[in-house]
């Protein structure tokens, strides 16, 4: 489906700045004793205490540019306009990364600054606001976000996430969050366990994901073909059985109620971490792929990756 390039972006649609403070001050709240991400580990972090995440209430970011290594729909000719977050609230071991999710390599930034580096990306002309990482500083984000509306901000937002959401959280951002891009990278709760060190990444990522398409729906591209609203899921390939992967075909397939002329955009990515993954071949990405999309509605898989890079085509069309 395609919308007119013009289309506002949601924020700018239909909240007002003063609206958006309003929101990140009731995402403070939830960091009072922290129940920002599923963890709620109940840290002190607006008195500068760490959460599991590694993470107070003082923004890092390692950096923030055009990127032009994402899904073409988001990349277009001038690139999508990343921000990546220091620290993490998962730990996957395969993190390509790593050095800024674990070791929270960055530099300090306030609010001011960040709002700043939104519109700097703007007028660089990128085609949206990607955020990497976001969850752990969702409040300060909004508040960010809320300045620089002031000011002109009026690109897409994409929410770039590990898909390990709080649904209480996630409510807080309906209708600031133009583009939902989680990664499912488990069905099964124990590998949820050994390589990103949560317990119940399964139970959780199934109530976000149906959230998050709840609020912004399939993915609609303008005239020349750039992302402005939806969703847009990332599913990692690992080593599992063929009942593992056919339970996030299912989830995705029952929960948005795909049908013949219904459209899920989903990109394959295999992570890059030797050891975990060590069948690397076009091959197995691509029996991978089909196990997940199966033959149900009409899937369209945009990017493949295998260690990162371009496997097969971008276009993937799967219809009955």
């Amino acid at each position: 489906m395609t919308i007119p390039a013009k289309h506002q972006s949601a924020y700018v649609e239909r909240l007002t700045p003063r609206t958006l403070f309003e929101r990140a001050d009731a995402l403070l709240e939830l960091m009072k004793e922290c129940r920002i991400c599923p963890r709620e580990c109940g840290a002190r972090r607006l008195e500068g205490r760490y959460g599991v995440c590694h993470a107070t209430d003082q923004v890092f970011i390692s950096g923030a540019a055009p990127h032009f290594g994402e899904e073409p729909v988001l990349v277009g000719r001038h690139g999508s306009g990343t921000i990546f977050f220091s620290s993490c609230n998962l730990k996957c071991l395969f993190c390509q990364n790593y050095d800024i999710s674990h070791l929270r390599s960055g530099q300090p930034i306030t609010t001011g600054e960040l709002a700043a580096l939104m519109l700097s990306l703007q007028a660089m002309g990128c085609h949206n606001i990607n955020l990497v990482t976001p969850t752990h500083f969702t409040a300060q984000i909004v508040q960010a976000l809320a300045r620089a509306t002031e000011r002109g901000l009026h690109i897409p937002i994409v929410y770039n996430c590990g898909g390990y959401e709080s649904v209480e959280t996630l409510a807080l951002l309906d209708g600031i969050v133009d583009i939902y891009m989680p990664d499912i990278k488990y069905s099964d709760n124990r590998m949820a366990k050994k390589w990103s060190g949560v317990s119940d990444y399964w139970d959780v990522v199934r109530l976000a994901v149906k959230e998050m398409h709840r609020q912004v729906g399939d993915l609609r591209t303008d005239g020349w073909g750039i992302a402005r609203r939806g969703l847009l899921v990332r599913h990692l390939v690992l080593p599992t059985t063929l009942p593992v992967r056919k339970r996030c075909s299912s989830l995705l397939r029952d929960s948005f109620r795909l049908r013949h002329t219904s459209t899920l955009w989903i990109s394959i990515i295999r992570p890059s971490k030797p050891g975990i993954c060590r069948r690397s071949t076009v091959g197995y990405v691509w029996t991978s792929t089909i196990a997940l999309l199966g033959t149900h509605g009409r899937w369209v898989c945009i990017a493949a990756l295998v260690m990162n890079k371009p496997a097969f085509g971008v276009n993937i069309h799967h219809q009955h």
